[in-house]
């Protein structure tokens, strides 16, 4: 062997390593999604998703300092209300959980942290469809579309940064983009998700918002196996005015993140949903995978792919991680 041809030189010490490393995670790429619970008095652990809970409102306010002390960049809330209905009036509402939970946040977090929140009817709908439904059951978009600008209008109110549409109607940048610029919130910006799979690995998270669906959601989702149709999504929504757009899941569409990042002028996000968080930490606790090697091996991974910012329920632990190295 030529004595030049010896790339574990690079390789020998951690200096080394780190030095040449083609990848960087760091606390500032994370966001941490949570879930706050209408009416609750204590958290209540989810089930299928080990370490996360339901929080109060004010157990909400303790995470999301740690969050923030931590050095994670941003925090995308979700909303379980204890009353729902066909039209999901209580996204709309401002005293709904939702809306008094971002003012919360905003009032206690400033802007020290990117907050965000969830722009979707399938938690507050009592069929837990993420739109509202026609005569014959079926998602009407554009009556959708009119509920989603009462949402945008009524989040950034609440002190949103960043709104996340994830309904998957068309149209929906659009018209949320058009009901901020006329409400005087033109500075309020709009996460897309672009590309939301009709994924199996959802599966944690109905039991997280207390989902009421029956059925599925493939005739607004996408089918798992198109990735053209991914890229003309994401073309659609930075012509409406998306400020970035979003793959989800992450982990088994990494080919997915490097086609948007390739075709993205703006930042593109992953959401590392609660079904890679589940499998992970099933096999922990099997004793089948290192844990803390496996969280941050997948996190690396959506990065390489191309991904600006990731979406990961271990966002804190992972940025306590990192600030350590």
């Amino acid at each position: 062997m030529f004595p030049n041809h010896r790339p574990r030189r690079l390789r020998r010490t951690p200096a080394l390593r780190r030095m040449v490393s083609e990848t960087t995670l760091a606390p500032h790429q994370l966001v941490l999604p949570v879930f706050v619970k209408e009416g609750a008095t204590e958290p209540t652990p989810i089930s299928s998703m080990p370490g996360v809970v339901q929080h109060t409102r004010d157990t909400l306010r303790k995470a999301a300092v740690e969050a923030v002390e931590a050095g994670v960049g941003g925090i995308m809330v979700f909303g379980v209300p204890e009353v729902r209905d066909a039209v999901g009036s209580g996204g709309v509402d401002p005293e709904g959980i939702l809306n008094v939970t971002l003012r919360d946040l905003r009032a206690e977090l400033g802007d020290s942290t990117v907050l965000m929140s969830d722009l979707c009817l399938d938690e507050f709908t009592d069929h837990g469809h993420c739109g509202v439904l026609d005569g014959e059951g079926n998602v009407d978009n554009d009556a959708t579309l009119a509920v989603y600008a009462d949402m945008a209008r009524a989040q950034a109110d609440a002190g949103a940064h960043l709104l996340g549409p994830s309904g998957m109607m068309d149209g929906q940048v659009g018209v949320i983009r058009e009901a901020l610029d006329t409400s005087g919130h033109a500075d309020t910006g709009i996460l897309a998700y672009s590309v939301k799979f009709a994924s199996a690995l959802f599966g944690p998270f109905r039991e997280a918002v207390d989902s009421q669906l029956t059925g599925d959601r493939k005739t607004y989702q996408q089918d798992p196996g198109n990735i053209r149709e991914s890229l003309r999504e994401v073309h659609l929504d930075l012509t409406e005015g998306a400020d970035l757009v979003m793959v989800k899941p992450a982990g088994a569409y990494l080919d997915v993140i490097r086609a948007v990042h390739e075709v993205s002028d703006v930042p593109v996000a992953a959401y590392q949903v609660s079904g890679e968080y589940a499998m992970v930490e099933a096999a922990a606790a099997n004793g089948w995978l290192d844990r803390d090697r496996t969280i941050l091996e997948t996190l690396t991974s959506i990065r390489r792919a191309g991904a600006d910012v990731i979406l990961t329920y271990w966002a804190t632990e992972a940025a306590t991680w990192l600030n350590r190295r």
